[in-house]
């Protein structure tokens, strides 16, 4: 096990999360570095708390790329169920292969009494034979293990296995090379799904271990134990039995207005090292405005980092002086910042703009 060396402030870069854009920087914490070292050591989920946007995600990606983890995503929805983690049967294929084989099957004689009648003098085998045999290999052929594809802690607790069992049922690895410093689990926004599913994971994260269907021997981690990072956007409370068995880091903004937004300046920075400052700052004053308005009339869910980084993201596609970017702010802020209808019902009528504003905004 290796930890974390890393001190406030550190930088990775990411990959773009789409073609076309740019790279994406995530800026550690000493906080997010203690615990996931802490969790490293405990050999315990992370549990990552926060409001939407606030880098939960980018978070569990930042620890892969800077630990050489393989990173092993899945997106939890309402229809998750725990067992996906584990392993996927492919019910739909099983069923077509099944009615392919029963097809062929009615194609056979399948009278006893006339396959005898056929039996040759040299002692050949009677037909009802042959196809009794045929019979079990069609068994043989719908086994469920034939139809198991591994899942993400499959892979993270023995990769060697899963490569054997997703060749069996023509998978690619989500590798292409075996881990050298094992994987990183991401169960991304838990709180999505029902409460059986995190109940339902107690016993594989617990012990390591899990028995597919249709296998007789269990799956168990080796080497390299994963770290399993989880996410959750506090949208449903999760089961107090599965909170017990996590570490849990707490992700939030300053509360201070002066504090956030030179939390928020210093994000902005690392994203767009060319950025002027005074754009950066206005963008994150708009912000701390906006979110402490919205906060005063319970409009949810708050304005946070991942809309000051689109407004900048915006503003620096469109614009290329710092005067024109601090007036294209002005013109975008509604759209970005005050994603509530009543906040938007609240925001300036864009006709009202002053003719400094049309030339600043018209500018390059």
């Amino acid at each position: 096990m290796m930890p974390l060396d890393l001190k406030e402030g550190s930088q990775v870069t990411l990959p773009a999360e789409a073609a076309g854009e740019q790279e994406r920087v995530h800026v550690f914490s000493q906080w997010e570095v203690d615990a996931v070292n802490a969790a490293l050591g405990a050999g315990r989920p992370l549990l990552v708390r926060g409001e939407p946007g606030i880098g939960k995600t980018q978070l569990a990606e930042a620890v892969a790329a800077q630990s050489g983890r393989v990173l092993l995503p899945f997106a939890v929805d309402a229809r998750s169920e725990s067992r996906d983690l584990l392993w996927h049967l492919d019910t739909v294929q099983r069923l077509a292969d099944a009615q392919l084989l029963g097809a062929a099957r009615e194609l056979l004689p399948v009278s006893r009494s006339q396959d005898e009648n056929k039996q040759t003098t040299q002692g050949e085998p009677c037909r009802h034979d042959r196809i009794d045999e045929l019979l079990g290999g069609l068994r043989e052929i719908l086994a469920l293990e034939n139809y198991l594809r591994p899942g993400p802690l499959w892979w993270a607790f023995d990769w060697e296995n899963a490569r054997i069992q997703a060749e069996k049922v023509h998978v690619a690895p989500p590798s292409l090379s075996k881990p050298t410093a094992g994987c990183l689990v991401l169960i991304d926004e838990i709180d999505k799904a029902e409460s059986d599913f995190p109940n339902g994971l107690l016993e594989a994260l617990g012990s390591r271990r899990f028995t597919p269907w249709g296998r007789v021997n269990a799956v168990t981690a080796q080497d390299e134990p994963p770290l399993v990072i989880i996410t959750t956007n506090e949208e449903r409370a999760l089961p107090d039995a599965f909170v017990r068995r996590c570490l849990v880091l707490h992700l939030t903004l300053p509360d201070h207005p002066n504090g956030l937004i030179q939390h928020l300046v210093e994000r902005g920075q690392a994203h767009f090292p060319d950025a002027d400052e005074s754009v950066l700052r206005q963008a994150a004053a708009m912000l701390v405005e906006d979110r402490s308005h919205a906060d005063a009339n319970q409009w949810f869910p708050l304005p946070g980092q991942a809309e000051y980084l689109d407004l900048l993201r915006a503003v620096m596609a469109l614009k290329n002086t710092p005067e024109a970017q601090c007036a294209c702010l002005v013109e975008l802020r509604r759209y970005v910042l005050m994603k509530h209808p009543e906040a938007a019902r609240a925001a300036p009528d864009p006709s009202t703009r002053s003719s400094n504003d049309e030339a600043a905004l018209a500018s390059d």
